[in-house]
């Protein structure tokens, strides 16, 4: 396992849609694990493939926030939302891509949701509260979509610029 750069706003990358993936393979756990272990290190509750410069249809996440309890580790191959509630909620949402900034979105309070897992079984599953809006904020990334484009042009321009000033300022290092 092994930590993987994480992509920064705005790179070409992150506006693409991915591929699904045919087949479960070594190199796709390889990936799942790195995605894990790079997660966890940011530290983060997900990420998503394309984030690691990797344009396949896979997510990772663990919204178990207490540090007393179990890490609750999921990894989601071709994620889609087959049901969302008619009721919203508004986090605050932020991205290992675009860190330090934060604001809030507002998206469907549940979410249903079938991939498949790293045996190669189907799975299904409903996800409120944070889990809900993670899973959804992630499946996003997989469709070139990143939560600043939830927000207005000002706010969303404003961002980016401090995104590019971050990027010109890391390449300096």
């Amino acid at each position: 396992m092994s930590i993987r750069n994480i992509l920064i706003h705005p790179d070409p990358r992150l506006k693409k849609v991915t591929a699904p993936v045919a087949s479960i393979d070594d190199d796709l756990r390889r990936l799942a694990d790195d995605m894990l272990e790079t997660m966890y290190d940011a530290p983060g509750i997900g990420l998503a493939a394309p984030q690691v410069g990797v344009m396949r249809r896979v997510i990772v996440m663990d919204c178990e926030k207490d540090a007393e309890a179990t890490a609750q580790p999921m990894v989601l191959i071709n994620p889609e939302v087959i049901w969302t509630s008619e009721e919203t909620s508004v986090y605050e949402e932020g991205c290992l891509s675009i860190p330090e900034q934060y604001a809030e979105v507002q998206r469907p309070a549940g979410v249903e949701v079938s991939w498949t897992d790293l045996s190669g079984k189907l799975q299904r599953e409903r996800f409120d509260g944070l889990w809900a809006t993670c899973v959804q904020h992630e499946i996003d990334h997989l469709d070139g979509k990143l939560f600043i484009d939830y927000l207005g042009p000002l706010k969303r321009q404003m961002i980016t610029r401090k995104m590019q000033k971050l990027k010109r300022e890391m390449a300096r290092g």
